[in-house]
């Protein structure tokens, strides 16, 4: 008992639902044997009773077979039994014919004889009729047939010399029993093969769920990792042109370098856990931070005051993702940001000078993972050249009706805090205004990031 509920546990729930169709109808063979064969016994002679249940068990047992072969076709495993379903076919109607002899042209006065050859006739073609059904695909050729088999019993019936009204209740039974027993055949074919799709489709989710989550993470990595990048390699290489200058400033560069480090080890981890978010005050401030200590005049106008929390961090990635592009791709000396809401939108417009003549928007990692961070909010975007070397993103999103009356705008401590850290940065790359300093970074930084 052990090991039969341990085999059966060990089965998944499509295999669970095939082992019970197919003992189903082997069961179904038994039934045909236990109700049209063995009642033969005692109600006619015993050599007519003989061939009557052999004859029964025979058609049963070859029903049995043929279904384990259908369903085998059904699952894909096994080619369509064609020849097994002439086979069954042919010996179905044979049988059929001869039940319907023995019950009208049997011993007179026999009633029990005619009876059982009758009963025997209606059992064997609604199980020959309704095992027939599961090799066969097409609802429209499984009631045609039902209809040959139950039409053909009428023009054999009428043939032999049955009246009328006989045949035609002779038809009206086999319609019902073949009829009966080929929709709960169809319909067990249906329920095996739906359970199987459920399976694959919830096989088909999780894969989907794994891939979606690498591309999240992939998306997020690129986002978060891209700028804080940059940043230090910009930082890195305004400490290297200060400490050969001896300027004491370059300890300051590098420490900050360090802490943006760290901050991006915590950054990656947030991105693993998924908790990853991007505050839009305190981007705007980074990156006119950032901005300005390359040597890129930058200005950010616009308040994200009153701005729902998933608008601000989608837009922040923007933010993020534009100023990465800036200090990588082309030759910038100006940079624009602006923020406002109008016409039930938050827009956000990033626009510089330094776009390369060969520029194309709409293209990249980065900013194919923006369009599905805003997409989750309904949000656009658009990235391209706007004539006269400038390139511009624009990001919109659509303001919930609570937020279209923002308050009145706040500072952020956060990007005060970043504000200050960019301009201090700024006051090392210039002290005193633009200087040789200034201007051998400026070259240094156009050269590491023009690739």
């Amino acid at each position: 008992m052990r090991r039969a509920g341990s085999w059966w546990r060990g089965k998944s729930t499509p295999a669970k639902v095939e082992t019970y169709t197919r003992w189903s109808f082997h069961f179904l063979a038994l039934v045909e044997v236990a109700t049209f064969g063995l009642p033969s016994f005692g109600k006619v002679p015993s050599s007519l009773s003989w061939v009557l249940f052999l004859t029964v068990v025979g058609h049963a047992a070859l029903c049995a077979v043929f279904a384990s072969r259908a369903l085998d076709w059904t699952r894909g495993t096994r080619a369509r039994p064609v020849r097994l379903l002439g086979v069954l076919a042919v010996t179905t109607a044979v049988i059929a014919v001869v039940a319907i002899t023995l019950a009208t042209r049997g011993p007179e006065g026999d009633e029990t004889s005619t009876a059982a050859a009758a009963a025997a006739f209606i059992g064997v073609l609604g199980f020959g009729t309704g095992t027939l059904a599961l090799a066969v695909r097409e609802h429209r050729r499984m009631a045609y047939i039902v209809m040959g088999y139950a039409l053909g019993c009428g023009a054999y019936s009428l043939s032999v010399g049955d009246p009328a009204l006989a045949a035609l209740l002779r038809v009206g039974v086999v319609l019902l029993a073949a009829g009966f027993y080929t929709f709960v055949s169809a319909f067990s074919v249906w329920l095996l093969n739906s359970v199987y799709e459920l399976d694959a489709a919830r096989e088909t989710r999780t894969r989907l769920a794994v891939a979606e989550e690498r591309l999240r993470f992939g998306r997020d990595l690129h986002d978060v990792m891209g700028r804080n990048l940059a940043v230090i390699a910009l930082k890195s290489e305004l400490a290297v042109q200060l400490a050969r200058r001896e300027r004491p400033e370059a300890v300051e560069q590098m420490i900050e370098v360090q802490r943006i480090a760290q901050e991006s080890q915590k950054e990656v981890r947030e991105v693993v856990r998924g908790y990853r978010e991007a505050e839009l005050g305190a981007e705007l401030a980074g990156a006119q931070g950032v901005l300005n200590a390359a040597g890129i005049n930058c200005t950010v106008t616009g308040s994200t005051a009153g701005l729902p929390a998933a608008v601000q961090s989608a837009l922040g990635w923007v933010v993020r993702e534009a100023t990465t592009n800036v200090l990588r791709h082309g030759n910038a000396e100006r940079c624009d940001v602006s923020l406002r809401a109008a016409g039930g939108l938050a827009v956000l417009t990033v626009e510089n000078d330094g776009a390369p003549p060969d520029s194309r928007g709409g293209t990249g990692s980065g900013l194919a993972g923006l369009r599905e961070r805003l997409s989750a909010v309904d949000g656009t975007l658009e990235a391209g050249p706007a004539g006269g070397g400038m390139f511009r993103v624009v990001a919109q999103v659509p303001l919930p009706s609570s937020a279209l009356s923002p308050p009145a705008p706040s500072p952020d401590s956060s990007s005060a805090a970043s504000a200050a850290s960019a301009a201090s940065s700024s006051k090392a790359l210039s002290p005193s205004g633009p200087g040789p300093v200034r201007k051998a970074m400026g070259e240094g930084i156009s050269e590491r990031f023009a690739s």
